[in-house]
């Protein structure tokens, strides 16, 4: 059991560390006991990409929606008019990951994280009938908003279920986001670029999968310059982003995000097989930030979660296991010495 949060916005303690979402190999229930055993204050529901088409997080994701439908073209996943082998071999896969998990987190209290790629990143992937994705038609981007929400819903519904001590997190992996608002979208043809996406209906698209969770929404990407205003306003209750990738343009927004209560989940550990240095030493640079931000050393525990910089699908086992490790004691090095 872990301990609980003091934080109203998130379910999780103070000094909590998590994973992103992938890991390697193809053995479910070795993945899960992984995770929760790693992960006391945070433990999260992996994803398997190794396995193929369906445990990728298009194919994973596209297998939620709800009465919308995606077979794999040579090309990607493509929008189908009824459920096929490919979208019966998603749902399975996730069926067998949601076994394993039940099975490793009998008598779980507290936060267990989820993860669906958020709207704007499936609407840049998932194709339409004529090759072209969807985020070329705004009417279809609706629709895919609306399906996705619905099938949110009821995935998170089965995740309650099978772990009724939860409090579930729903993490949208959104990397496209930023290349959808600055318009730099690729065509089918690779010739040009689809058009910019409005922030506001960028921003109302989010906000309804935060309202279809019902409970507390992180957006990871891992992309250069997430949009920090963007998704405070979306109402999301955690903002998950690769260090190494920030800039200090960014700096003044992760001070307002920190300041108006939304958790950073800051990716501080290598997602592929490096040596590691001391636990603290992967956090320095954490510290260095909230000094130049001028926040208080005490609110560190309290606003930042440890994560490796992005999912684990490219690491060995072992680099896997030894970073989960490695983020729970950068997460403690934190909480016991924030200065």
């Amino acid at each position: 059991m872990s301990e609980k949060s003091t934080n109203p916005h998130h379910p999780w303690a103070p000094g909590a560390a998590t994973g992103v979402g992938s890991m390697p190999g193809g053995d479910a229930r070795e993945a899960a006991k992984t995770v929760t055993g790693s992960l006391e204050a945070l433990p999260y529901l992996p994803e398997l990409p190794a396995r193929g088409p369906g445990a990728d997080m298009i194919g994973r994701t596209a297998g939620m929606l709800a009465e919308l439908y995606a077979h794999v073209e040579p090309s990607g996943w493509r929008i189908s008019d009824r459920p096929g082998r490919d979208t019966r071999r998603a749902r399975s896969w996730l069926g067998e990951d949601l076994d394993a998990l039940e099975e490793f987190t009998q008598g779980h209290q507290g936060a267990l994280k989820v993860s669906a790629v958020g709207p704007w990143t499936l609407a840049a992937a998932l194709e339409l009938r004529g090759g072209e994705v969807a985020l070329s038609d705004p009417g279809a981007c609706r629709d895919l908003t609306a399906s996705l929400a619905e099938g949110v819903r009821a995935h998170l519904a089965e995740v309650r279920r099978r772990v009724p001590g939860a409090e579930v997190v729903l993490q949208l992996d959104e990397p496209s986001l930023t290349s959808v608002l600055r318009g730099s979208v690729r065509t089918a043809s690779g010739y040009r670029t689809h058009a910019a996406v409005d922030r506001g209906v960028v921003e109302g698209a989010l906000r309804t999968l935060v309202e279809a969770a019902d409970g507390p929404v992180v957006v990871h990407s891992c992309a250069p310059a997430v949009p920090f205003g963007l998704l405070r306003r979306a109402g999301v209750a955690g903002i998950s982003f690769d260090l190494s990738l920030l800039t200090e343009g960014e700096e003044e927004a992760i001070g307002e995000a920190v300041e108006g209560g939304t958790a950073l989940l800051i990716g501080a550990v290598p997602g592929t097989d490096t040596p590691l240095s001391d636990p603290a030493g992967s956090v320095g640079g954490v510290r260095t930030l909230w000094r130049r931000l001028g926040l208080a050393p005490a609110t560190l525990a309290e606003s930042v979660v440890v994560t490796p910089s992005c999912g684990l699908a490219g690491a060995s086992p072992g680099y896997a296991r030894a970073a989960l490790a490695h983020c729970v004691r950068a997460a403690r090095s934190l909480a016991d010495n924030p200065e």
